[in-house]
């Protein structure tokens, strides 16, 4: 008996080591996961979009193609990176009140497949071009780089990321939540956020509410509305970059910059402060001027260069939304973002925004 007592109870301990072992693999399954990226400016509803908007790290001769759903919805079809978990940005390309949301994505054979719905202000869908990043991280980073995601569907985390191996958290519910992202820390503002409703069923918009650095990681406010202007408990997309670009650890710093338009009353040109938001890896300082009414101009010197991607999120606790109101372009080394346009419902205005560009190389 003695002898069986102990033969049971060495096979619990097995057993409880590989629950744990098990538990820690479901904890930090993203660890594990190659690292992928690819973007693409989706201006047509069937076919390949335009090459010269379009990168991943897929082998040569591929091509993203997009399918057409519903009205206004679009499958995005991003070849040879197949991963589980990651995350979606998407904005909307468009001279009106519109936007577009991630609805859901999957691997499909080797290919990583996106569903995005695009909607005019009061939430009829409606197509319209819109600028697409899918990314998937592992690793760590040496400080100060820093990198961040996390994917909530509403009721829980589905996927997450944290280059200094933290377990971001998230807390809060009816259209406000705050997000931590423990090790990200930073004396001041430093870095850029984007955040991307996900929603299958219904109109959502989220946005960056508020934001709290600190030295032992960043604490930021996400908040997500409905077709009009009423909160919405919804799923989202939360990245976080400081001195990498926004496709994360797969792409090493190379051109790429961002910044935060905190001062959107300000008819600039201006540099926004602290110069930690306002990143440009070829050294140059990035500048924002006023193109009218809700209309911001951003230029970012040096690191223009063709294939290249960029995302628009608007900042502040109203339900203000923002998009890109063309197509983005490059001259002279320098990229120029004109415009990000910002609404509150159908009208344009003055608004906070974080904008993030990048380039393949």
């Amino acid at each position: 008996m003695p002898r069986l007592r102990k033969v049971t109870f060495t096979i619990l301990c097995v057993l409880a080591m590989l629950m744990t072992g098990l538990t820690a693999m479901a904890t930090g399954a993203q660890a594990a996961v190659p690292d992928r990226w690819g973007f693409a400016l989706v201006n047509i509803t069937s076919g390949v979009p335009d090459p010269a908007h379009q990168a991943g790290n897929w082998p040569a001769g591929f091509n993203v193609s997009v399918t057409p759903g519903g009205v206004g919805q679009t499958y995005v079809r991003f070849p040879q990176i197949a991963s589980p978990g990651g995350v979606v940005h998407v904005t909307a390309v468009s001279d009106n009140a519109h936007w577009c949301q991630a609805q859901k994505w999957a691997p499909s054979g080797p290919d990583m497949v996106v569903a995005v719905q695009c909607f005019r202000y009061g939430g009829a869908p409606v197509f319209t071009p819109f600028s697409i990043v899918f990314e998937t991280s592992s690793g760590t980073l040496p400080a100060p780089q820093a990198f961040g995601y996390v994917h909530y569907n509403g009721a829980g985390i589905t996927s997450q990321f944290n280059s200094a191996a933290g377990l971001n958290t998230v807390a809060g519910g009816a259209g406000v939540w705050t997000v931590q992202l423990p090790g990200l820390g930073s004396s001041g503002f430093a870095g850029n956020l984007q955040v991307t409703a996900v929603n299958p069923a219904q109109p959502a918009r989220c946005k960056v509410g508020a934001w709290a650095p600190s030295v032992n990681g960043q604490a930021v406010q996400v908040r997500c509305h409905n077709a009009t202007n009423a909160p919405l408990n919804t799923g989202w997309t939360l990245t976080y970059q400081r001195e990498r670009a926004i496709t994360g650890g797969a792409l090493p710093p190379g051109r790429f910059g961002y910044t935060f338009d905190n001062v959107p009353a300000n008819p600039g040109p201006y540099a926004p402060v602290p110069p930690a938001v306002n990143y440009n890896s070829g050294g140059a300082v990035n500048t924002i001027q006023s193109a009218g009414l809700g209309l911001r101009l951003v230029t970012f010197p040096i690191v223009g260069a063709l294939q290249d991607h960029v995302q628009v999120t608007a900042y502040g606790p109203g339900p203000e939304y923002c998009n890109l109101q063309t197509v983005w372009t490059t001259s002279g080394g320098s990229a120029y973002v004109r415009n990000v346009a910002c609404y509150s419902a159908t009208t344009r205005v003055d608004r906070a925004s974080m904008v993030s560009y990048t380039s393949r190389f």
